[in-house]
């Protein structure tokens, strides 16, 4: 999926079309666990619940796997609740535990190895055209038949998709690449880098290009600090989003796996990567292992969902679509190391190895395992479109204790179902607070990112809440929990498509019609 959190927040400037991902909006920090009836956002009432339900009653620690990008494991309101393999010894180069990994103090790293770690890599569909292309380079395509027929079809499509998409991507950098020179050349002009609203107001334009320029600052420059902001956050961060798909995301020429140095077309490897459980980019990962167990009574930035939880770092996911051989190894390790809830927040349109996945997921749910996973932020309908991994699988069964996210907005109107979240009357089962969440990034620093990205943690950390006070209940128990406890949505909310705007009820997006809710959870807990 596209990943919010990993780009600065973005509005949208006249005449220039940001993609919708970027969007977020301002709000109080905390608010996802803020009450709707008394402080007038729809968070999931966790201060409530803490204040009223949990005081006095004890609790027990619960290990949650974030398989995610990587978490800062020394940021200041997460490094208390890092996860400390208790059968390991750390830095003595020795797998102390005899669980195949070594050293694996806090996790491990799937897309690292002694040569150090995967940052950027394809997208998922680069990654099969690619494949697709080495298979049929010396064959006749016009003597085809059968799989190979099949498959030569699918290789038209997807290759026809990934020109398309990077035509896009093209575009849009040539555009924003552009408006930087026009912005240069106005500062230029004024001979003030950073100037004020007024004396952008007061200068008469020369020609179109200045007339433009000024239009786009004086519409945006209330929502930025100054020019140099805008600049900085907008524009630049445009233009490096779009680099960075033209570079690597897109990129046939472009294959980091050599860096793994697995076998990668052995899908039941499982022994490969790193103990590097922070990696080159934290911030996703960070900010996810934020919203589920930041310390609460520390007075240092925020506030988890759940008060007594240790954090297992997983990376697997880079900047890029994950690698469904990584994701199945991610999930096989935080299950056989204890633990009880796994938060992704990650997810691709297509599947390499989808069976490899399942199979992983089956271990998990052999092992009471609770998996919670983002719906996605294409503001698709992942009843028709696919948003891998899902819970169902090649064989037709379902993974039951299995519970998708997605984002609900701040306020109780049409606009709760947040504008990037992707829905589905069968394929999503809930909704949870993912717009301008306020959450842990590395160097113990705090920011707001949007996505269903966050919304997945939320659940996590109500999941970890719910096992922690109750810790007899079922993986399927505390799914049922929540499920059955969100609060119901009597109003219609908003889906607006391309070119359409139209009004459907929240029961027609999520299977339980409802945001969930920790006060009414953990009552409900109660009387398991």
């Amino acid at each position: 999926m596209k990943k919010i959190s990993a780009f600065k927040k973005l509005i949208l400037i006249i005449s220039i079309c940001l993609p919708n991902y970027l969007l977020a909006q301002k709000a109080k920090p905390n608010w996802q666990n803020l009450d709707l009836k008394t402080d007038s956002v729809f968070g999931i009432s966790t201060e409530k619940t803490y204040n009223e339900l949990l005081k006095n009653k004890k609790h027990t620690t619960v290990l949650v796997a974030v398989i995610d990008g990587g978490v800062d494991i020394n940021h200041e309101d997460l490094k208390s609740i890092i996860w400390n393999n208790p059968r390991e010894v750390a830095a003595d180069n020795k797998d102390n535990d005899k669980n195949g990994y070594i050293d694996d103090m806090h996790g491990w790293d799937f897309i690292g190895s002694a040569k150090g770690d995967v940052n950027f890599d394809n997208l998922e569909i680069t990654r099969l055209v690619r494949q697709y292309k080495n298979k049929f380079a010396a064959m006749d395509t016009t003597k085809l038949t059968g799989k190979n027929q099949t498959d030569f079809e699918e290789y038209r499509k997807l290759r026809t998709e990934l020109a398309d998409q990077t035509q896009k991507a093209q575009a849009a950098y040539d555009k924003y690449s552009k408006i930087n020179d026009q912005l240069t050349a106005f500062l230029t002009k004024l001979n003030n880098q950073n100037p004020d609203v007024n004396t952008i107001n007061n200068y008469q334009t020369q020609n179109d290009d200045e007339a433009y320029i000024k239009r786009i600052l004086l519409a945006n420059l209330g929502n930025y600090a100054s020019v140099t902001a805008f600049r900085n956050q907008a524009v630049a961060a445009a233009i490096k989003h779009y680099k960075e798909q033209l570079d690597y995301h897109y990129n046939l020429n472009f294959d980091p796996r050599s860096i793994v140095g697995d076998n990668y077309a052995n899908i039941n490897e499982r022994n490969y990567g790193n103990n590097d459980v922070t990696g080159p980019d934290a911030d996703h990962g960070s900010h996810v292992a934020g919203i589920i167990g930041a310390v609460r009574d520390n007075n240092l930035g925020i506030s988890g969902v759940a008060n007594d939880v240790r954090i297992m770092s997983v990376r697997t996911v880079p900047n890029g679509d994950e690698r469904d051989k990584d994701v199945a190894n991610a999930i096989r390790y935080a299950a056989a190391n204890g633990a009880k809830v796994i938060n992704m927040s990650f997810g691709k349109p297509y599947s390499y190895n989808k069976k490899a996945v399942d199979d992983a997921v089956k271990f998990a749910m052999s092992k009471d395992v609770l998996i919670v996973h983002a719906a996605g932020n294409d503001n698709k309908n992942t009843d028709v479109e696919y948003n891998f991994p899902t819970r169902k699988y090649l064989d037709g069964n379902e993974a039951k204790a299995w519970i998708e996210i997605g984002a609900s907005d701040l306020k109780d109107d049409k606009t709760l179902k947040a504008y990037f979240s992707n829905y589905g009357k069968k394929a999503v089962d809930v909704f949870a607070p993912g717009v301008a969440i306020y959450s842990t990034v590395p160097g113990s620093a705090y920011a707001d990112h949007s996505g269903t990205s966050m919304a997945s943690p939320v659940v996590a950390g109500l999941a970890a809440l719910i096992r922690s006070y109750y810790p007899k209940l079922t993986a399927l128990q505390v799914k049922d929990i929540i499920m059955k406890s969100a609060i119901k949505i009597d109003h219609d909310v908003t889906i607006k498509d391309d070119t359409t705007e139209r009004s459907v009820p929240f029961s027609d997006i999520c299977v339980s019609g409802g945001v969930v809710n920790a006060y009414n959870a953990l009552k409900l807990a109660a009387t398991y």
